[in-house]
């Protein structure tokens, strides 16, 4: 008999909980495994001895926890060294613990690959496993993370109603959405196309880098045609000098532990971007908004697919667990459409930890500014099915 920590890593979404309870009810399933424990706000929690006991956990509590958006154990920035690690090994060592799953993107899998192989290295019987997720869809090998389809319905359903919003108020709308390295979830927004004239009618993403001269010129046109513009912008928008426009639009740049530059604390880039396509089109009426967090911890808006996926990617990390040393859950589509469904395997952590994977090619048009079909195939069934809505501007108009 051993014990086993499970822990959330990184930003929240709003499935990460279906994971952790995927996690908790196949391991309460297992006799080799006593205690389970949940260590709150991660590596902190664990370097800190911050544990919950979760072995007995009501059902009816964990189904609520299931649907619940962000991370019900909290979460946590830091990035362990070597001797933080050593710190958690030691933690292990007093607790007995023999399993650890710690869902989380691509830095949390690499923190589980530098603790399973320090304890390969002093000889610790220790089982580590990556359960993922994130809202940018970055994560390689895997077909999608869980969270992405949540945060891909929310995004779709906020441009939705902001398109019907710019139709009543018309002028130029900018939303910026989250995605640090990839446009994945910016990509998204086009789900909230219905109508030939609906927007987001622009959409850019840090894949395909854009002069900001350029972008008011695509914006003017939009707006000469249908009156109106809404353009959907991914946080990390590059300038075609490399350099991205967030970091542009401040001098002094706030990074986190990870090296990371702060994007979505801040309205700047829209202001910035605001500022730009005023100036440069004359147009009277611009408004800007920064999605900011809203997008990955929206009570009430989840994915269907998205909360059965993850909750089987942490049932499937337990039951890996008791014939593999470590690894990462990952997920193969077998089918699309109406069809839609997805064979879970197993795969090294080296494979997922700190490497990102963009928005591919295939799924970016010709003009760079918005999404292909074969994009809207590979997105829709996993944020499910949207709300639809009706404009009665676009009747025939009478006269008298």
């Amino acid at each position: 008999m051993a014990n086993a920590v499970v822990s959330q890593s990184g930003g929240p979404t709003g499935v990460i909980n279906a994971s952790l309870v995927g996690v908790i009810e196949e391991a309460k399933k297992h006799p080799g495994i006593d205690k389970i424990y949940g260590a709150v706000h991660a590596v902190r929690g664990m370097v800190q001895e911050d544990f919950v006991d979760l072995t007995d956990a009501d059902p009816a509590m964990l189904e609520i926890v299931a649907v619940s958006p962000s991370s019900a154990l909290g979460s946590s920035r830091d990035k362990p060294d070597a001797e933080y690690c050593e710190k958690i090994l030691a933690i292990f060592k007093k607790w007995d613990i023999r399993y650890f799953f710690y869902i989380g993107g691509n830095d949390s899998a690499n923190t589980c690959k530098i603790i399973n192989d320090m304890a390969i290295e002093i000889g610790y019987d220790l089982k580590a496993f990556h359960v993922p997720k994130t809202v940018d869809n970055d994560l390689r090998t895997t077909d999608h993370c869980p969270g992405y389809g949540t945060a891909a319905k929310f995004v779709a359903c906020a441009l939705m109603g902001d398109d019907l919003d710019n139709r009543a108020l018309p002028g130029v709308k900018i939303d910026v959405i989250m995605g640090r390295d990839a446009g994945w979830l910016t990509a998204a927004t086009a789900l909230a196309i219905e109508r030939p004239d609906d927007g987001p009618h622009l959409i850019y993403l840090p894949e395909r880098p854009i002069k900001i001269e350029d972008m008011v010129a695509q914006v003017k046109e939009v707006y000469d045609r249908f009156g109106r513009c809404v353009i959907a912008v991914s946080e990390s928008i590059r300038d075609t000098d490399g350099v991205g426009f967030s970091k542009k639009s401040k001098e002094d740049s706030e990074v986190d532990s990870h090296g990371n530059v702060q994007l979505s604390g801040s309205g700047a880039l829209a202001d910035f971007l605001a500022e730009k396509i005023k100036t440069g089109t004359g147009i009277g009426r611009v408004r800007a908004d920064t999605f900011g967090y809203l997008q990955r911890s929206f009570a009430g808006l989840q994915s269907d697919t998205d909360v059965d996926e993850a909750r089987r990617c942490g049932r499937q990390a337990v039951i890996y667990s008791k014939e593999h040393q470590s690894g990462s859950v990952a997920m193969k589509r077998v089918s699309n459409g109406a069809d839609y469904s997805v064979d879970l395997f197993l795969t090294d952590l080296c494979n997922v930890a700190e490497h990102t994977k963009e928005l591919l090619d295939e799924y970016i048009n010709e003009a760079g500014n918005g999404v292909t079909d074969a994009f809207i195939e590979y997105v829709s069934p996993l944020a499910g099915k949207m709300p639809q809505t009706e404009y009665l501007g676009n009747l025939p108009k009478v006269t008298k």
